[in-house]
C-alpha cells in the first residue's frame, strides 16, 4: 500500500485548473497552453504541461491560488531577453504525486520590461526559489523585490555587477569580452 498525503486525492484535471486559472487571473492573462507528452506503447499520456504566458500584475495572485489547488513544487527558473522585456520563465508542477497520467506540469511565463525589472521574489512563500532569483538577478538584471541575499552565485566576486552576461543588448558582455567556444 502507497502512503500519499492528502491532497493528491484531490487531483483535478487540466480543464478544472485551467479555468480556475482563467477565473484567477481574468486580464492577466495572455495565453495559455495545454502540453500533452505521450509515452511508448501503448500510447498513454504520461503527463501534461500547462504553459501560461501571464503579465506581472497577475503573478502573486496565481502563486497564491495554484498552492490552494495543490502543493507547487518548484523547479527552477529561466529567463531570455526578448528585446523591450526580459521574460522570466517559472518551471513548477502540481499532482506531482498523484501517479502517471496526473502529474501537470506548471510553466509561468512573464514578460517584465527592461525600464522597470522588477518583480516580486517568492523566497518567503516558497524558499527553494533563492539561488533561482539570485541566478536570474545576476544573469538578466531582474530585480526581486524581498530577496534577501542577493549575493552573487555563480560569477566571480570581483565581476562588475553592470554587465549581464546574459542579456543581448548595452548591459550584455561587450563582443571582444566573448569568447567563440567551437
Amino acid at each position: 500500500m502507497t502512503c500519499r498525503p492528502q491532497y493528491v486525492q484531490e487531483c483535478k484535471c487540466p480543464d478544472e485548473v485551467m479555468n480556475c486559472i482563467r477565473e484567477t487571473l481574468g486580464e492577466c492573462l495572455l495565453e495559455m497552453e495545454l502540453r500533452e507528452r505521450m509515452d511508448g506503447m501503448p500510447r498513454r499520456v504520461l503527463y501534461r504541461d500547462l504553459w501560461i504566458r501571464l503579465k506581472r500584475d497577475g503573478f502573486l495572485k496565481l502563486v497564491d491560488r495554484l498552492m490552494e489547488i495543490d502543493f507547487l513544487h518548484f523547479h527552477v527558473m529561466s529567463g531570455n531577453d526578448d528585446g523591450d522585456v526580459v521574460t522570466l520563465n517559472l518551471h513548477c508542477s502540481l499532482f506531482r504525486e498523484a501517479g502517471a497520467g496526473h502529474r501537470l506540469g506548471v510553466t509561468l511565463s512573464i514578460p517584465i520590461p527592461k525600464d522597470d525589472l522588477v518583480f516580486p521574489s517568492l523566497s518567503g512563500r516558497i524558499p527553494g526559489t533563492e539561488y533561482s532569483e539570485r541566478e536570474m538577478r545576476e544573469m538578466l538584471g531582474i530585480h526581486f523585490e524581498g530577496l534577501q541575499n542577493t549575493d552573487l552565485l555563480f560569477l566571480p566576486e570581483n565581476w562588475d555587477e553592470e554587465i549581464k552576461p546574459w542579456r543581448r543588448d548595452e548591459t550584455g558582455p561587450a563582443p571582444e569580452n566573448i569568447r567563440e567556444l567551437s
